[in-house]
């Protein structure tokens, strides 16, 4: 009896367990408990017929002011000028953390990359990856992208190249500018490469290329013009002539991206206006070594610090047929006439007049203007600043009514009371405050 119990029991229990697998086999996982690293993309499809261009920064979501100073105070910590050595990382990864922490979505990229480094020894690759995560479900294209370079070197995840081109399209057309060039570069396929004609997709490269290069960034500008100077068709075979219009279409895409901070752009312009390969082909009307000097100075400076941005390029290297500006031959003023830096102001200097005044280094922009102004009258006739004649001020030399004030005051009785404020100097100071320690 006990023995034939303890068979039904066992039965009874396998049959549970096969139950409960097949319950586990055709139940399908809801989406929502799927990690985002492991969720279902379709394959990379390279014949796509069409391209929409997306813009990613109205994909992000909004960045909190806060999170943006403590981000940029660690981006600034980072500066290439600042040796590896001596940058303080802890800094640098609390600041990143607490950024991201509030759903700065530049700091959790930032921070992922700073675990992948080894910068926080509590946190490595798995953390990365999930803080990936995170900002993909925030539906930030750039998240997808990271995803894809994850799954391309094996960071965090196991290696699959087929899931890394899934996840790399998903970001292109989701609006990611990164993944866009890198996407469009692989269907850039020249009649010469191996396989030609079997990615190749020249008109789906060029729009990707455009989409992203319309977004600011640099780096599709250099493959953007080659595709430009040279039309193809969509096998990649070359189908149209080099001429003067490609050419400049061509060249000023490259000058374009050299102001959102392409190395190679910069360094191609160097060598068409200052050495150019080919007299008889080249992209620029004529040889200006003068013109490629300056691009070749650009092109170090962003080869030493990518993160340069040149916005005001026409201001001091403009294409042709315009001249070029002056330029006193130095690196700093090139880039920072470039960057749009404006010089700090100059130290007002104190005149001889402020000089004779109490205090003696009173600022030059607090002198007043002569005006040669004098007045009996009981109460002053329109309001200013009058010194009263006799009385000696504090901040003010003496004025009388038999000599006008050097500085610019006017005169009026002394039994007069003194209640009016206006200043014939550049920056009048407010009533409310000391006379001479107020500034607009």
């Amino acid at each position: 009896m006990d023995s034939n119990q303890s068979s039904m029991a066992g039965t009874r229990g396998r049959f549970a367990s096969l139950v409960f697998l097949c319950c586990l086999l055709a139940c399908k996982v809801p989406d929502d408990k799927v990690w985002p690293r492991n969720q279902s993309l379709p394959l990379f499809n390279p014949h796509v017929a069409d391209f929409i261009c997306e813009i990613e920064a109205s994909k992000v979501p909004p960045i909190d002011a806060q999170a943006e100073d403590w981000f940029l105070e660690a981006r600034a910590m980072e500066d290439p000028e600042i040796f590896v050595e001596d940058r303080d990382y802890k800094k640098i990864v609390d600041l990143t953390r607490q950024a991201a922490e509030r759903l700065h979505w530049k700091a959790m990229l930032n921070l992922a990359s700073l675990y992948v480094e080894g910068r926080d020894p509590l946190h490595g690759e798995e953390e990365a990856v999930q803080l990936v995560e995170k900002a993909m479900r925030l539906g930030i294209p750039a998240a997808y992208d990271r995803m894809g370079t994850y799954y391309a070197n094996s960071t965090g995840v196991d290696g699959d190249i087929t899931r890394a081109y899934a996840f790399w399209q998903k970001a292109a057309v989701m609006g990611n500018p990164q993944a866009m060039a890198f996407l469009a570069d692989k269907l850039n396929v020249g009649p010469a490469s191996e396989g030609a004609g079997y990615w190749s997709n020249i008109p789906v490269a060029t729009k990707m290329l455009e989409c992203a290069f319309g977004q600011g960034h640099g780096p599709a500008a250099f493959d953007l013009h080659y595709l430009y100077v040279s039309p193809r068709a969509a096998s990649g075979k070359i189908n149209g002539s080099r001429n003067a219009e490609t050419k400049s279409r061509a060249l000023t895409v490259l000058h374009e991206g050299v102001k959102f901070g392409c190395e190679d752009c910069a360094n191609a312009l160097a060598i068409e206006f200052g050495s150019p390969f080919d007299l008889a082909d080249m992209l620029a009307p004529y040889v200006d070594k003068a013109r490629g000097e300056r691009y070749r100075m650009l092109s170090n400076a962003l080869g030493f610090n990518p993160n340069r941005r040149f916005p005001n390029l026409d201001k001091i290297l403009p294409l042709p047929p315009a001249d070029l500006p002056p330029w006193d031959g130095q690196r700093k003023s090139l880039l920072d006439a470039a960057m749009g830096v404006r010089p700090p102001p100059a130290i007002p200097q104190p005149s001889t007049a402020s000089l004779l005044q109490e205090p003696y280094l009173l600022a030059a922009d607090y002198a007043l203007r002569p005006t040669g102004l004098h007045s009996d009258a009981p109460a002053a006739p329109f309001s200013a600043y009058w010194q009263s004649a006799g009385l000696r001020s504090r901040h003010r030399p003496h004025c009388s009514r038999a000599t006008v004030c050097s500085i610019g005051c006017a005169t009026y009785n002394s039994s007069t009371t003194h209640r009016y404020s206006f200043l014939t100097g550049p920056h009048a100071p407010d009533s409310r405050f000391a006379a001479g320690l107020a500034r607009v």
